[in-house]
């Protein structure tokens, strides 16, 4: 799973998401609201947590757990924590390969004709990198 602090960057950055079953997700609230809240990772699920699309925009419904019955955030009170599989798909056709170094995993994209490596120990995190670049050339 990638960090909160990149995940932040993502989608400071630009990245839309569109909350499908599986997804997990942080809260991202006001000061005001307990800060251990935050630090939880809820995952979307039919059941418990459900996207549910508005005039206003979307918002994660809190269906089946007990202290967030029937309660809901909107979709900018929430950090998207991308799967691997997931950054590698945003990507795109940038994305060239993956190795497994001694110590850590390297990711190579080429961006607008130039290659570029991304490592880190977390596979996940060095896809992550690799987009959060993507994003940013491409504004």
């Amino acid at each position: 799973m990638i960090s909160r602090e990149l995940a932040t960057a993502l989608k400071g950055a630009g990245l839309v998401w569109h909350p499908a079953s599986g997804d997990r997700f942080q809260l991202d609230l006001p000061d005001e609201v307990e800060s251990e809240v935050d630090a939880e990772v809820f995952t979307v699920s039919e059941m418990t947590i459900e996207s549910h699309p508005t005039p206003s925009g979307t918002i994660l419904g809190f269906n089946g757990t007990t202290e967030w019955a029937l309660d809901s955030v909107t979709l900018a009170d929430a950090v998207w924590l991308p799967r691997e599989d997931q950054l590698r798909e945003l990507l795109r056709s940038t994305f060239r390969s993956l190795t497994r170094l001694d110590d850590a995993f390297e990711v190579e994209v080429e961006i607008a004709g130039s290659p570029m490596r991304f490592e880190h120990p977390e596979v996940a995190e060095a896809y992550g990198r690799a987009l959060l670049e993507l994003i940013g050339r491409s504004r």
